[in-house]
């Protein structure tokens, strides 16, 4: 199991980073608090935040799922996958929203095939 709360801790620390970058953006781009609008390269950057927020809702106890009822390892293999899509959905996004698709495909994949993973392998222990 270590090696998906490692996966786990880098997967937090990304989120981590990419607020970082939404608290630099803030600043080059003069976009005072509250505010989530103004400067368009911000504003990239804060959806990149956001979204990861919303996905890290569903990765996080997948993860977990599928590693109680299936090889820890193979989680964290999984879950190296799903970093690798949001760093990927990161860079596209913020370079250009429209090519985001492949980092987001990956994250979306690693984080279904975790939860299928988990459930499936839950049912089989009711039975």
């Amino acid at each position: 199991m270590a090696y998906v709360d490692i996966v786990t801790a880098l997967a937090v620390l990304q989120y981590l980073v990419f607020g970082f970058k939404v608290g630099a953006a803030r600043e080059r781009y003069g976009v005072k608090a509250p505010a989530v609008v103004g400067h368009e390269l911000f504003e990239r950057r804060f959806r990149v935040q956001q979204n990861t927020l919303e996905q890290l809702i569903a990765f996080l106890p997948s993860i977990y799922l599928f590693a109680r009822y299936w090889d820890p390892a193979w989680a964290a293999a999984i879950g190296l996958v799903y970093l690798a899509g949001r760093e990927l959905y990161g860079i596209s996004y913020a370079r250009d929203p429209a090519k985001r698709g492949p980092g987001f495909g990956l994250t979306f994949l690693a984080t279904a095939v975790l939860l299928l993973g988990g459930l499936i392998g839950a049912v089989r222990a009711l039975v």
